[in-house]
């Protein structure tokens, strides 16, 4: 029974590990649409933070350095987007199928020098797991959320922040009415554009720390294509999520088991009723994403206020039409 549990718990810790770069990505695309705008260009955001980063902690052997550098680029790539769809009112679907082309391009560019490096140790060390004093000595939950790298952790207080943010504070409460009805918010005297710039580049900041989160702790290497399409699951569990921070930790994480189920049982032989059953690597592959479908469908079938995004998702706006 002991050595069962033991299991359970270094897999539920690598499910974490598994899922905070989505959790980045959530959070950034969270700050996005909930004041309106939907940026397709989490993926390339991401790539750009991982090359980015990576190539700074080179540079610097400094931790904090690389972390910067990766959200200064994904939120660089997001102020792009910002002009686009804020300022000259472009198609925010083109704009971000553009931002992720374009962020695939520069992290290939940057990358071409990047494999075979290795990270320089102070690097490594800054990220290594520790313990955080009189949590993780709380039952169950204590070694699967509070033995984990600063990075991880990170992720978990964004969360909470965030929520805090929108839920209690002015500015949230300003930002989410200007998701709902900017013209309204306008007549309100709430400074539209500067909010939609400010979240929209914030978010971008957070989608390039993801990126870095894969590159600088969970590989720790360069790898050509590293998220993988992290981005584009990123997008679907916002709305998995409900535009919900909190809950954006319980679909991150939940997408890191389901990916982790893959990794346990590939290359498995059971024996059952003296048949032999191995799974496929190719299916089990799939898992996770075949389980975001199913929640989608889900969660839009769902007709409650608090499952819809915020009424102004998607709509540009201008000023003089009001």
């Amino acid at each position: 029974m002991a050595e069962f549990f033991n299991a359970l718990t270094l897999f539920l810790q690598t499910a974490v590990q598994m899922g905070t770069h989505i959790l980045f990505a959530v959070l950034g695309g969270i700050m996005s649409e909930k004041i309106g705008n939907m940026n397709l260009g989490i993926e390339g955001m991401m790539l750009m933070g991982a090359s980015v980063g990576f190539s700074a902690a080179l540079a610097t052997a400094n931790p904090l350095t690389a972390v910067l550098a990766a959200g200064i680029a994904g939120a660089s790539g997001a102020l792009v987007y910002g002009v686009i769809t804020i300022t000259l009112r472009g198609n925010q679907v083109v704009t971000g199928l553009i931002l992720t082309i374009f962020g695939t391009g520069v992290s290939g560019f940057l990358g071409k020098g990047l494999s075979g490096k290795a990270l320089p140790d102070p690097v490594l060390r800054a990220f290594s797991p520790v313990s955080v004093p009189l949590f993780h000595r709380v039952p169950v939950i204590g070694r699967i959320f509070f033995e984990q790298s600063p990075y991880v952790l990170a992720g978990m207080v964004l969360a909470v922040l965030l929520y805090v943010y929108f839920r209690c504070t002015r500015a949230g409460l300003n930002a989410r009415s200007v998701g709902e009805n900017p013209a309204v918010a306008d007549a309100a005297g709430i400074p539209v554009i500067r909010y939609k710039y400010i979240h929209v580049t914030a978010g971008g900041f957070l989608c390039g720390a993801g990126g870095a989160y894969l590159s600088l702790v969970f590989v720790p290497r360069w790898q050509e294509n590293i998220t993988a399409g992290a981005g584009w699951i990123a997008v679907a569990l916002i709305i998995f999520s409900t535009w919900n921070p909190l809950k954006a930790v319980f679909a991150a994480y939940l997408f890191g088991a389901l990916k982790g189920v893959g990794f346990k049982f590939q290359n498995i032989d059971l024996g059952i009723l003296g048949r032999k059953i191995v799974f496929s690597s190719q299916i089990l592959d799939m898992l996770p994403y075949f389980a975001t479908i199913l929640v989608l469908v889900f969660i839009t079938g769902r007709k409650k206020k608090e499952y819809q995004a915020p009424a102004g998702l998607g709509a540009p706006y201008f000023r003089e039409e009001r």
